[in-house]
């Protein structure tokens, strides 16, 4: 795999970035396991994943930090301490968008959010809730490098950083930048694999 350079630009998303970055995420997304549970059929899927990611790339400008490489090409969201799993306020507030995204998929989507919530920590940790790197950019770093700048930039809050990954290829990745497997699990209802990671 080729690096990023180290001068690779990485900078906090704002609102102008939603559509590019949603457009990114949905494209990285396209065969993740617990996507393609919540949206069985790929065509679907592709209308979808767009709108989904727009709604948590609003969501988590207000729970923690956003980051997007240079040109868009790949993107971390991340939720600070304490506001890692999603309140019942919030979902009352985002059911109309939610159910405009997803359509008869969120079902589907409500189990897979209650199994990543119930998993959470119940210890204060910065969560990195999305990351994702565009198919065409993926070899050259810009996963790693927009990850590691998340985890400078919260380096001094000293608290751990945890997350969770449907697609088991990820697993060793992540373990390159200090994550260990704290537990594999499963979606209810036939639903999708997971794996929690942690770094200290």
């Amino acid at each position: 795999m080729t690096l990023a350079p180290r001068s690779t630009p990485i900078r906090v998303a704002d609102d102008a970035d939603r559509g590019r970055i949603a457009a990114m995420l949905a494209r990285a997304f396209a065969d993740d396991p617990a996507m393609a549970y919540i949206v069985p059929d790929p065509a679907d899927r592709a209308l979808r994943l767009p709108r989904l990611f727009a709604l948590l790339f609003e969501a988590d400008a207000q729970a923690g930090l956003r980051l997007v490489a240079e040109g868009g090409t790949a993107t971390t969201l991340w939720r600070a301490p304490g506001l890692g799993k999603t309140s019942l306020l919030d979902m009352v507030m985002h059911a109309w968008p939610m159910w405009r995204a997803l359509g008869g998929a969120i079902g589907r989507a409500l189990t897979v959010s209650s199994a990543i919530d119930a998993h959470l920590p119940s210890d204060d940790v910065w969560y990195l809730h999305v990351a994702g790197c565009d198919p065409a950019a993926q070899g050259r770093g810009l996963g790693r490098a927009v990850i590691q700048a998340g985890l400078d930039r919260i380096a001094e809050d000293g608290r751990p950083v945890y997350l969770e990954t449907a697609n088991e290829r990820n697993v060793g990745f992540y373990a390159t930048l200090g994550f260990v497997v704290t537990e594999a699990w499963h979606v209810p209802k036939g639903g999708p694999a997971f794996w929690s990671m942690l770094r200290g």
